[in-house]
């Protein structure tokens, strides 16, 4: 109890409650806007967190993380565009819905399902706090370097298996990503790794010019060389409170939704797609009219936006617990724990258990204050979607550039931004994958960092596996490997067959 009230009395500092409201209220924004999403704007402010306070800086990217899938229901529902790719799902039954004239009643439950799932995923993760927190201060002698690391490897193999009909591409981008880990000078034993004689590299690459590059600049091109469309106008009419009366009629939809995407979000390299999918294929088994599915039907919406908004709170817990995180934006949140001398890890249950409740309960406060919000100004935010994407694309590359540019003053920095950019744009048009990429350098980095620092214990292949919870995460990520190996061969069959 303790922890919990001096994690709240963090929280109001007026320079965290002014980040707590720009990050909820902008990510509302971007998350409307189709085209920018979350990934591109965090990437984007990355480069000023390094001038932030550590809580400021995590809370204002917590904000834009947790309300840019609220902001994206509005385009998804209106002109059948996803505001972020999260919110593909919700096209389905969104759009129909708003072309029977329910435009108010698909956004009212979407933003009602979406509260309900972002609040039960944190009050789960704020109940494991108060009744494990005391025994989670233990795991620090449970996790040694190779557990660390042998987890940091399941999370690769998670993040693989995720991308079900592209693994071989998945895996392949990883390797580059991890390939990019390994560029620079070791710092224990001084050796240079593929520098090639480079003053700029042995230091490796940022991570966040990475990110800038990869996410924000291969978005900004990709819009700028595209049409500017002209969408349909959805009238908005009535209010919006009255989601909520009709989310208490589906309570069994809801509240599994929201369970799975608790359990998806804590496991690393699945987050939100397979929660939706999994959300959406059991209410429409537990619907009483499954063919409307698809075609307007409010059980869908409402299993698509409670289990992507129950994510980002429980994508946390493996962050938190483990250092090891389950996609692209909690791996970009690692570089402000990094720039703030904060180790995510077992021992941050000990370390900074204040830190831990700040950030469950400023989610908790970011949730009411978009709820809040988007029941105020959504016929004003809806207008965003109406922004030219040529346009867009150009304001998006300026930030970039500025927020390269001010890390170390490096013109460097942003001709390596621009390659980067101009892989992330290719990958794009050939529609593969952008997460492994980061998540390679990210993993790749925790990997090489504990493999290295435990090497001493090292003697032989076996010592990777030794202890027992390096064990218990080999054979897990051994059974990842069979079941994919084993659905593989069965839909090959199944292929043949037919």
């Amino acid at each position: 109890m303790e922890a919990f009230l001096a994690g709240v009395q963090n929280l109001l500092e007026p320079s965290v409650l002014i980040a707590i409201v720009i990050g909820s209220v902008g990510g509302v924004i971007i998350g409307a806007v189709p085209g920018i999403g979350p990934a591109i704007a965090i990437a984007i402010l990355l480069p000023a967190t390094v001038f932030l306070n550590d809580l400021v800086s995590l809370v204002l990217l917590l904000g834009v993380y947790g309300s840019s899938m609220y902001g994206g229901a509005i385009p998804a529902i209106l002109i059948n565009t996803p505001g972020t790719p999260v919110n593909a799902l919700t096209t389905y039954d969104g759009y129909a819905m708003t072309r029977r004239g329910e435009a108010s009643r698909a956004l009212s439950l979407a933003y009602s399902s979406s509260f309900v799932g972002g609040c039960f995923s944190i009050c789960m993760a704020l109940i494991a706090l108060f009744a494990f927190g005391p025994y989670l201060r233990d795991l620090g002698a449970l996790f040694g370097q190779r557990d660390i690391m042998m987890a940091a490897i399941l999370g690769a193999v998670l993040l693989i298996a995720a991308h079900r009909q592209t693994m071989g591409i998945a895996a392949m981008l990883f390797g580059f990503g991890f390939l990019i880990a390994m560029v620079g000078r070791q710092s224990t034993r001084g050796i240079d790794r593929y520098t090639f004689d480079i003053d700029y590299l042995y230091s490796g690459f940022n991570l966040i010019v990475v990110i800038v590059g990869i996410f924000a600049l291969s978005q900004a091109l990709n819009l700028m060389v595209g049409k500017d469309d002209d969408p349909p106008e959805a009238r908005i009419t009535g209010g919006l409170l009255s989601g909520f009366k009709e989310l208490a009629g589906k309570k069994i939809i809801a509240v599994c939704s929201a369970c799975y995407g608790t359990l998806m979000g804590i496991i690393p390299g699945v987050g939100e797609f397979v929660a939706q999918f999994f959300s959406y294929s059991t209410a429409r088994a537990l619907s009483k009219e499954p063919a409307r599915f698809g075609h307007g039907s409010s059980e869908g919406l409402v299993a698509s936006e409670t289990s992507n908004n129950a994510v980002p709170a429980a994508a946390m817990i493996p962050l938190l617990a483990l250092g090891v995180p389950g996609e692209a934006l909690t791996a970009m949140m690692m570089v402000v724990f990094f720039d703030a001398g904060i180790k995510p890890g077992p021992d941050i249950f000990e370390n900074n258990p204040d830190f831990l409740f700040s950030l469950f309960t400023a989610l908790l406060i970011i949730n009411v204050l978009v709820l809040a919000t988007l029941l105020l100004t959504t016929k004003y935010i809806a207008k965003m979607i109406y922004i030219p994407n040529r346009f867009l694309g150009a304001f998006i590359m300026i930030l970039a550039f500025v927020g390269v540019y001010s890390i170390r003053n490096s013109l460097t920095d942003c001709v390596f931004a621009v390659v980067f950019g101009f892989i992330g744009y290719v990958l794009r048009r050939l529609d593969w994958p952008l997460v492994p990429i980061v998540l390679g350098l990210v993993l790749g980095s925790i990997i090489l960092e504990r493999l290295t620092a435990g090497s001493g214990q090292i003697k032989s292949a076996i010592d990777l596996v030794n202890r027992p919870v390096s064990g218990s995460l080999f054979v897990m990520i051994l059974l990842v490997i069979g079941f994919i190996i084993w659905t593989s061969i069965k839909n090959r069959r199944t292929d043949y067959q037919n």
